[in-house]
Order: C-alpha cells, then structure tokens, then sequence
C-alpha cells in the first residue's frame, strides 16, 4: 500500500471522515454500514494533508505532464482543488491554476455580457484539465461538470480536454437498481457505475484509495475509528458487516 494511501486511511480515521453506524441510509435509499464525509477536512492544516495526498498520487502516476489546470466541482471539490494546487507547488514546483464551477452563471462585472459558469476564467485553447473530488459513488456530479465544461468550450470556441478524475475515496460499489415505482430493490447489484463512467466518457479515473484498502488497513493496524459516536478499532463484528455490504452491493 502506498504511503499517501495509508496517510489518507489515519486521516480519515483521525477526522471522523470515514464512521460506521447503525441505521445509516445513501442519497439512493440503500443501507450502509459506513459513510465517507470528506467535509471533515475542514481545517487549515486537514485540508493541505488532502491537497498532498492528491498531488501525491498525480505525480507517482505522472499525471501532472498531462496537466494545465486542476479542477473541482462545487462545492467540496473546490477545496481540493486549491489544496491539490498548493501542494503541487509547495511539493514538486508544480504551478498550475485551479478553477470550479458555479451553481448558477454569471452574467455581471467581468461576464457582462456572457454566462460564465467556471470562477476562475482559467480556460485556454488546448487546455488540459485534471478533475478532483471527494467520492465516486454515483457519477452524477461527474456528468453534470463535463457537461458544462463542454458548454464553456463551445461559447469561448476554444479545445478543452478533460485528461482524467481524481477521486479520495472510491466506494467500489454499484449503482442502485429501483423497481417500476421507483422504490429501491434491497440485496440487487446495478452497474460498476465509475467503469460506465469511463466507458461514456472516455475520461478515466484515478483513485487515492479505494475502501477495501482504507478498511482493511485500519483493521490490521489497529487503528482507532468513529464506531457508533466512539473511537474505537474496527473489531470482527463491524469487519464482517463491511464484507457483507462489499459482497452485497460491491464491484468485481
């Protein structure tokens, strides 16, 4: 396992970032025995330590050649953007811009006159964008900004290229599957819904650390983990709960 895995592993132990608990439910009405809140890197200092563990991975996997401007979607990822650019900097001598999006255009001030959806007015002819966030679960978020990015680069009649998503954690399961009323149906495996990602987009996705890795790790370590509002090490019990959700719900 590589260093910046196992940083962001005890970090997300250390923060609270990753917890499991009882009765937790995800935005698509599935049962988790865990969940992944990446706004707990809500320091100076935990926001740089997630800036260096993505520089960390961009540069072992010698992604930053193929990289003009970092960018994260609002609202977490334009935190990461920003650290992931500072760290660069800071670590390697990497001096690139960051950029994210806005929920709504802007149209006054520099944008008279237009609707500019990305802060920055970092794009360029010919650009190369790299794409940081928090967790791949669904994709959607992905969609929607590649979406408007594909809308800025038709109104400015520039090239923009989108080289590759990073992601902290995957959660290495699958999509939901809904029955004709759109319910949920509990126990059913849907699409590797980053492989799908990949496969419409053409974008590929690099990952910090993937959850089987984070889990296991901190398991075999030891390491203290918020269980149930306690820290605690991860004991069988809640081993077993989290292999069983992976088997359930799970890719490969």
């Amino acid at each position: 396992m590589d260093d910046y895995k196992r940083h962001l592993a005890r970090t997300l132990a250390e923060t609270g970032a990753l917890f499991f608990a009882d009765d937790l439910i995800l935005k698509d009405g599935r049962p988790t025995p865990y969940f992944v809140n990446m706004a707990m890197f809500r320091t100076g200092r935990l926001c740089m330590e997630l800036g260096n563990v993505f520089a960390e991975m961009m540069v072992s996997k010698d992604l930053v050649k193929d990289t003009d401007i970092i960018l994260g979607p609002s609202y977490k990822g334009s935190a990461i953007a920003l650290a992931t650019s500072i760290a660069l900097w800071k670590g390697y001598g990497y001096d690139l811009p960051f950029e994210y999006d806005r929920k709504e255009a802007k149209t006054h001030g520099e944008a008279t006159g237009a609707k500019m959806m990305f802060v920055n007015n970092t794009f360029y002819d010919g650009c190369r964008v790299f794409v940081v966030d928090d967790v791949a679960t669904s994709m959607g978020t992905k969609y929607e900004l590649l979406e408007k990015i594909e809308a800025a680069r038709k109104s400015m009649g520039i090239r923009i290229r989108v080289t590759g998503i990073g992601i902290a954690v995957d959660r290495e399961q699958t999509t939901a599957v809904y029955d004709e009323q759109g319910n949920v149906i509990q126990g059913m495996k849907g699409k590797n819904a980053v492989l799908d990602f990949v496969d419409k987009s053409g974008v590929p996705v690099h990952t910090v650390a993937g959850i089987r890795e984070v889990v296991g790790y901190l398991y075999d370590e030891r390491v203290p983990v918020l269980i149930n509002g306690k820290k605690t090490p991860i004991d069988d019990v809640i081993r077993a709960r989290f292999d069983g959700y992976i088997k359930t719900y799970g890719i490969g």
